[in-house]
């Protein structure tokens, strides 16, 4: 396996240092090597942010920021907007967006497109903190669904893991029902 890089793209309190985490945690109980790391100075609620990580079927020693990702996730449709979510983003490389539209309603000609609407599955399952709704388990489900870098048996176990109770539950269906609605537009 050759090393994938991702790079998230989500607001300050959407859960994009999460988001990698759980990715991350979730190639390492597969036997993966993997790290994830945000990006971010005096952010606040609100503001973008960016974190990364990266899997490998080997040791990673790479520590810098993403540059060129193979996969970007974008957490908050407005970012869609910025001309930086897909800067550097490989050619044939994955775009995963959480959006209601579909991949072909969208001008990413470039790279392999998959949506879900993440936003409309937290809001339908109440996952919304201080007023904002939770999207960063949503949308590692529909990671799972578009790459299969991991299994989603073991996302859900990560998720229920970091959220005991009931909320790690609410989480995972989250993540379950992204996984099952994502679109691909390949």
């Amino acid at each position: 396996m050759v090393m994938r890089e991702i790079r998230i793209h989500g607001r300050g309190g959407q859960g994009a240092v999460t988001a990698a985490q759980l990715i991350a945690e979730a190639a390492f109980r597969e036997g993966k090597h993997a790290i994830a790391f945000p990006f971010f100075g005096a952010e606040r609620r609100g503001a973008p942010v960016r974190a990364f990580a990266r899997i490998s079927d080997e040791p990673i020693y790479v520590r810098s920021q993403i540059y060129e990702p193979d996969i970007v996730m974008v957490l908050d449709p407005s970012l869609t907007q910025m001309p930086d979510v897909t800067e550097g983003l490989k050619k044939g490389g994955l775009l995963i967006l959480n959006t209601r539209r579909k991949p072909e309603e969208l001008d990413f000609r470039d790279y392999k497109v998959a949506t879900v609407d993440a936003t409309g599955i937290a809001i339908e399952l109440g996952l919304i903190v201080a007023g904002w709704p939770v999207v960063n388990t949503p949308m590692c489900g529909a990671f799972v669904a578009a790459t299969e870098e991991v299994s989603l048996d073991t996302m859900l176990d990560v998720i229920k893991a970091h959220w005991p109770g009931k909320v790690g539950e609410k989480n995972a269906l989250a993540a379950k029902r992204a996984y099952e609605r994502l679109v691909k537009g390949w």
